[in-house]
């Protein structure tokens, strides 16, 4: 096999050519303001209609229970300060993982400054939630628990069940941020336990720029964008063409998700199994959590993620990493060092994302590939340290 390898499904998918072909042709026949009662409006307003009843099928959800965002960036702060607007008094705080993604941390560091309190709740070794350190945050005070469904980088997966339950003991309603988690196992909103729950349509082979936040009948949110649309929870002209590509989107993933997990689980064994074996040193990041069938991180040896990135691009395979990059130099991961690295490790952690579209041949194009850009840096970085 040649050319390159996408396996950084995690970041975003290719989108479905269902999904483009849907949009396409909402633009050209819907592409009037859903919300105008004249013919070309209403025409629009049936497809977004007919797309919400999709989306929350997918998604087990109610169509009420849906408003549509422009991501779940945005589904996530509209769950986080929305819920904080409507909060009885006495609930300011919010409760939050140590592992979340950079966004809603970022978020988490705003509200400190405004004099919010925010907790984070540690993981182990293995990325795994702390649930003895989730009952001793919970309390009379707290306002919400927001918790991702899954971690983006090591694909440890939360304890979703568990912590819907001591949400519910102490009356704070639960977030999830199932990002992560839509197109990489079945879905139930209904079944979840969450009172609000985010998605982003470009995960699952839908467009960027859509996404959605799931809110149960009965949770009080107040709205970031005010407006009429989405029942008053977010305002704005809806975005149809890409609500609409969202929706094909998820019919296109439901149709053959059980057989794609299955396959992409196997996959990730042996890319696994196989870089283990080529890469002496190697080590798989949370191998001992519970995680998503795609998702693999690891760290080779003492390699930094930044080299072996562009070792890999330069061999033809498109992995990422948790690190960020900067005018100041590479800083590590959050996530590596929420879970016990020091700085150092942390900058090495490398991940690897397969999806619908990964087969067996890329896999073992990875491996070897892998193997012949990473193995002389490897032993440089051995001669160095032993000199």
């Amino acid at each position: 096999m040649s050319g390159t390898v996408y396996l950084d499904w995690n970041a975003t998918a290719p989108v479905w050519p269902e999904a483009v072909a849907e949009m396409l042709d909402t633009l050209r026949h819907a592409w009037a303001n859903p919300s105008s009662t004249h013919a070309p409006g209403q025409a629009a307003r049936r497809v977004l209609v007919d797309a919400r009843l999709r989306v929350a099928a997918f998604l087990g959800a109610t169509p009420a229970e849906l408003v549509f965002t422009s991501g779940a960036t945005e589904a996530n702060h509209l769950a986080v300060l929305g819920t904080l607007a409507a909060a009885p008094e006495g609930r300011r705080r919010v409760v939050m993982s140590s592992v979340e993604h950079p966004g809603l941390l970022a978020l988490a560091a705003r509200l400190r400054g405004e004099g919010r309190p925010v907790d984070l709740i540690p993981v182990d070794g293995q990325g795994r939630l702390d649930l003895d350190a989730a009952q001793a945050l919970l309390g009379d005070d707290v306002a919400l628990l927001s918790v991702m469904g899954a971690n983006n980088e090591t694909g440890v997966l939360m304890p979703l069940p568990q912590l819907a339950e001591l949400a519910q003991a102490h009356g704070v309603p639960l977030h999830v941020d199932a990002t992560q988690l839509a197109g990489k196992q079945a879905l139930s909103f209904a079944a979840s336990g969450a009172a609000l729950m985010s998605v982003s349509a470009h995960k699952i082979g839908g467009p960027k720029g859509v996404g959605a936040l799931l809110v149960r009948k009965g949770q009080a949110l107040a709205p970031l964008i005010a407006g009429r649309q989405e029942r008053q929870r977010r305002g704005g002209t809806e975005n149809v063409a890409g609500i609409a590509g969202f929706a094909a989107a998820c019919g296109r993933t439901a149709a053959t998700l059980a057989e794609d997990l299955a396959r992409q689980l196997a996959l990730r064994q042996r890319l696994e199994q196989g870089l283990l074996r080529a890469l002496p040193g190697t080590c798989v990041l949370g191998h001992a959590a519970e995680r998503l069938p795609n998702t693999v991180c690891l760290r080779f040896g003492e390699l930094e993620a930044e080299p072996v990135l562009a070792r890999l691009e330069r061999a033809g395979i498109v992995a990422s990493s948790g690190a960020a990059c900067s005018a100041g130099g590479t800083q590590p991961s959050h996530v590596l060092l929420a879970m016990g690295l020091d700085a150092r490790q942390a900058r090495c952690g490398v991940r690897f994302s397969l999806g619908p579209g990964t087969t067996a041949a890329d896999i073992d194009f990875a491996i070897a590939a892998a193997a012949r850009a990473l193995t002389p840096l490897l032993a440089e970085t051995e001669a160095g340290m032993a000199a």
